[in-house]
């Protein structure tokens, strides 16, 4: 009898096992999606980590950030292109977070749109418990440049694109980063993405896009970009030029108040970034000043984004004093 009553032990730890890694649907219905049948809270961080002296990402660190984007309370991790790691994606679900799976348009071929092998991705691991929601670019509104001079080219792309994820996963939304609050002819041209997210940098106040967004579209939406850097090419508003985490703080902490407090359009925001990244403005064996972002004026509070400034922890994963301001409003 010990014998049977051990097996059967066994066998419903292994179904329970089973059942943790099972993948479940995230519907989505007016603004709102929802994850084990409640309404999800998207508290979040964008995430491309990339070590010093490196222009790739790199998922050595992932243990030790993990541990701290627990620690800060973050749920949702928005990646700009897909991690073919089981063993990541794993350790992702096994922290209790989730991920926002983003596309490129042109990937040299590698799981992206303008090939489709963005499909073959979406077949992969749709099944993956990790999976939020498949976000097709990230502010290629910015660029006609990239479509032959017509943005229409890329509502297009996305739309047809968004139409064959439905057709082989119907379980996760389908969103995109836009540029600021999409207009008509975005909105028109897309009717296949559930979810609109927005990169949004009007200072430390994103308030009035939520008012905007619900005079035109009855879908959800989310912050996909917002947030301060932590460097000031000027002074102003009583904070100093220089390295200046009090401005980053300051910043995060009154766009935080606002998102939340909006959360009956808002789905919430995956703020940027986790960490710096010493890569994007120069040499990427040291932090450099200065960058370029399309529609940046609106960064607090010097109008500059200091592209290697962003992290909420430094690129040695020390905590910045943004840090404090996350934890405490995502907690």
């Amino acid at each position: 009898m010990a014998k049977y009553v051990i097996t059967l032990i066994v066998i419903c730890f292994c179904l329970s096992c089973k059942k943790d890694k099972q993948n479940s649907p995230v519907p989505h219905s007016e603004r709102h999606i929802y994850v084990n049948n409640k309404p999800y809270t998207i508290k979040g961080i964008c995430y491309h980590p990339v070590p010093k002296g490196s222009v790739k990402r790199d998922f050595t660190t992932i243990a030790q950030d993990l541990a701290l984007m627990q620690e800060a309370g973050i749920n949702t991790i928005r990646v700009y292109a897909p991690i073919d790691d089981i063993t990541v994606l794993d350790k992702i679900h096994e922290a209790g977070i989730k991920i926002i799976i983003g596309f490129g348009f042109d990937q040299n071929g590698v799981y992206d749109i303008k090939s489709g092998t963005c499909i073959d991705y979406v077949n992969k691991y749709k099944n993956h418990p990790s999976i939020l929601m498949w976000e097709l670019g990230n502010e290629y509104n910015y660029h006609p440049e990239w479509f032959e001079g017509d943005i229409k080219n890329w509502y297009s792309s996305m739309n047809s694109t968004a139409n064959l994820i439905h057709q082989i996963d119907n379980a996760h939304p389908v969103t995109t980063a836009h540029g600021e609050l999409p207009d008509q002819l975005a909105l028109t041209s897309c009717p296949n993405i559930d979810v609109w997210g927005m990169n949004v940098y009007r200072w430390d106040n994103p308030e009035p896009i939520f008012k905007q967004w619900k005079a035109i579209s009855t879908k959800p939406m989310y912050i996909s970009e917002a947030g301060g850097d932590s460097y000031m090419t000027i002074a102003k508003e009583g904070f100093e030029k220089g390295e200046n985490e009090k401005a980053q703080a300051a910043a995060n902490a009154k766009i935080l108040t606002k998102i939340f407090e909006n959360q009956e359009i808002c789905l919430g925001v995956t703020m940027f970034s986790f960490t710096d990244g010493w890569w994007k403005a120069g040499n990427p064996n040291k932090q450099d000043i200065g960058g370029w972002a399309p529609n940046s004026s609106g960064v607090p509070y010097d109008g500059s984004p200091n592209e290697e400034f962003w992290g909420i922890v430094d690129i040695d994963r020390n905590k910045k004093e943004t840090f404090s301001i996350i934890k405490t409003k995502y907690n």
